[in-house]
């Protein structure tokens, strides 16, 4: 394979990281926990909304507190899976180039 062909196949993966990568920042990961918690999480690892029933909140507050954090834990854990698929997908590696 010459340079220029090489060049071009890396700047065809380059695009296709980046769209698989802008795919993922906006897809929503929704975690619910023990139906007291919802939280939903974007693809770039912000978080979208955290819901609460209303009657958890009267119950145990450090229970309501520590299922938002493992929902949140989690769907980050969903995303490094998702980027790990996306990098396996394009490239055979699960580490990405700039994912």
């Amino acid at each position: 394979m010459n340079m220029q062909a090489m060049l071009m196949q890396a700047q065809k993966l380059q695009r296709e990281l980046q769209k698989a990568k802008a795919e993922l920042a906006a897809k929503e990961f929704v975690i619910e926990k023990g139906g007291a918690v919802k939280v939903t999480v974007l693809g770039n690892k912000s978080v979208k909304s955290i819901e609460i029933d209303d009657n958890a909140l009267k119950e145990d507050k450090e229970m309501v507190q520590d299922m938002i954090v493992l929902a949140i834990n989690e769907a980050h854990e969903q995303i490094k899976t998702a980027e790990e698929e996306i990098n396996l997908q394009l490239t055979g590696r699960k580490e990405g180039i700039g994912m």
